[in-house]
């Protein structure tokens, strides 16, 4: 059925685009961005640049040598995550509509075909494990892997069925670190696993925040997120415990040296502080948001920390 609103918008956007082509071409740009879901793909080349980083850190290696490795598996990960990303748009577009962060997407006001986001997944999926094969079969497999959890066990049976979607998401969420170390070394190294349990321990507190301040939003989709069906109550005891199971994690990474043992603590500390400090603020949505936050500036200090201080 056609989208009479989107239809209206894409009219305008045509006939600007005839007097300044820059507007059209700034729109599919704009929609293309959307349709991988940009921001996931960059946040992962964090995790992802890491772990490869490390790796070669490790195995006494040289950046520059490896560079032909490094672009491979930049090119590689991002490839695989952003069609990754645009099948979950083509499977979602049913519900997008439905929640405020998700109803402006292409594939939810008409302006891109269905088949086609579904088409650019496929490929971008396929490029992605081209580029990862120049690297190890290992980071192959492992990346497809994370295809595998984030389209079939996340977005197609958990996200709509299950209460523990989070958790089962968060596998895919905690590949990237894997993916990075494995183009480098095959044969992963029990740091490799310590950022993908990192990772993967990080992402409840994340994600359950982010659904109580969308907690309606989630209701409306028929998502069964924690706080939906639990309540936000028993939200924040989640979230508090995964936060408290980050406290033993710098110390799986001790071979980064103590200052980099010292900050994680510091960091872990803060977070778990205020968590408990959720207990007696009387505004959940507040306290979601800063717990939210806190957790995209605590993924990016710690992840680029690592980088820093193989550096000194």
């Amino acid at each position: 059925m056609s989208n009479p609103k989107a239809f209206g918008e894409a009219t305008i956007e045509n006939g600007a685009a005839s007097i300044n082509p820059n507007i059209g071409k700034n729109s599919v740009l704009k929609d293309f961005l959307a349709l991988i879901k940009i921001g996931i793909v960059n946040s992962n080349l964090i995790t992802t640049f890491t772990g490869l980083w490390l790796a070669l850190h490790f195995s006494g290696q040289s950046f520059l040598s490896n560079l032909d490795t490094v672009i491979f598996t930049i090119l590689g990960s991002s490839l695989i995550i952003a069609g990754s990303c645009s099948i979950n748009n083509y499977i979602d577009r049913d519900i997008d509509h439905l929640m405020e962060r998700t109803k402006a997407r292409p594939t939810v006001t008409g302006k891109v075909v269905p088949a086609k986001v579904l088409t650019l997944g496929i490929i971008l999926i396929a490029l992605g494990t081209m580029f990862l094969l120049f690297t190890t079969l290992t980071a192959t497999v492992i990346g497809l892997l994370g295809v595998f959890s984030y389209v079939v066990l996340y977005t197609m049976w958990s996200k709509r069925q299950l209460v523990s979607n989070t958790i089962i998401g968060s596998i895919s969420g905690a590949v990237p670190p894997l993916i990075g170390w494995a183009a480098i070394d095959g044969n992963l190294d029990i740091m490799a696993w310590s950022l993908f349990i990192l990772m993967f321990i990080w992402q409840p507190p994340h994600f359950y925040a982010l659904a109580m301040r969308r907690v309606e939003e989630y209701r409306a989709a028929g998502i069964p997120m924690l706080p939906v069906v639990k309540g936000f109550k028993t939200t924040k005891k989640h979230i508090v415990l995964w936060v408290a199971l980050l406290l033993p994690t710098p110390f799986l990474l001790t071979s980064l040296g103590i200052p980099f043992l010292i900050l994680a603590t510091i960091l872990n500390i803060g977070w778990l502080a205020l968590g408990i400090y959720g207990y007696k603020i009387k505004d959940d949505i507040k306290w979601a948001k800063l717990m939210f936050v806190y957790s995209l500036q605590y993924l990016t200090i710690i992840f680029v920390a690592m980088v820093i201080v193989t550096l000194v």
